[in-house]
């Protein structure tokens, strides 16, 4: 059985600041309580990921040829 593949237009950091805006706008209508406080931390974690990406990808960090 073959894995589906899914083709993006845009890239994952991109995807990823997205999903931490989306994130961020639900937690703001939200009051104070555990809810809030998974969706806030789910947020920092997408802005966490694209960082590190952006980051790992970054011209000072591949290898020498």
């Amino acid at each position: 059985m073959q894995r589906r593949r899914i083709l993006h237009d845009t890239p994952l950091d991109h995807r990823l600041i997205q999903e931490a805006q989306r994130l961020r706008k639900q937690a703001e209508g939200a009051r104070p309580s555990f809810e809030r406080e998974l969706l806030l931390r789910k947020a920092r974690q997408a802005e966490a990921a694209a960082h590190m990406r952006e980051w790992l990808s970054s011209p000072g960090l591949q290898p020498s040829r």
